[in-house]
């Protein structure tokens, strides 16, 4: 055999042993659903995910972050203009970070999600229309 035909055979070899196997290795050890699918008005740019599963952060095509609970509701919605485009969250998922490949600039923003308290029927000291409510939960043992 001449060194042309050993060269030819060992290209066809690299090609197609590593081509035959690609599809097996893909498909053949994984499994996967699409857990949800969440529709949006405006085109998704980028998608970060808080660590604990539970807060979807979606960057639209708007300018907009718009913030999903891990069960399909909206939460919030952040402007952030047009410009921004990448974003990802820190690793406790109260900062997140905003990246600019128009502007050359990245933001780090703090976020911090407000939890309304109902204490209706709690009881309280004060005045039942005053800005601030202290509940006293005194019976406890």
């Amino acid at each position: 055999m001449n060194w042309k035909n050993r060269k030819l055979i060992m290209v066809l070899i690299l090609v197609i042993v590593p081509g035959a196997f690609a599809g097996v290795l893909a498909s053949d050890n994984l499994e996967w659903d699409v857990y949800q699918t969440l529709k949006l008005d405006a085109t998704p740019i980028d998608v970060a995910l808080t660590p604990d599963g539970r807060k979807i952060f979606i960057l639209t095509e708007k300018g907009e972050i718009l913030i999903y609970s891990s069960s399909n509701r909206p939460e919030a919605k952040i402007d952030v203009g047009k410009h921004v485009d990448q974003i990802k969250l820190g690793p406790r998922g109260d900062t997140l970070v905003l990246s600019s490949g128009k502007n050359k600039t990245v933001q780090v923003v703090t976020i911090d999600f407000i939890q309304t308290i109902n204490t209706s029927g709690a009881p309280f000291k004060g005045p039942a229309d005053a800005p601030v409510v202290i509940a006293v939960f005194d019976d406890f043992q």
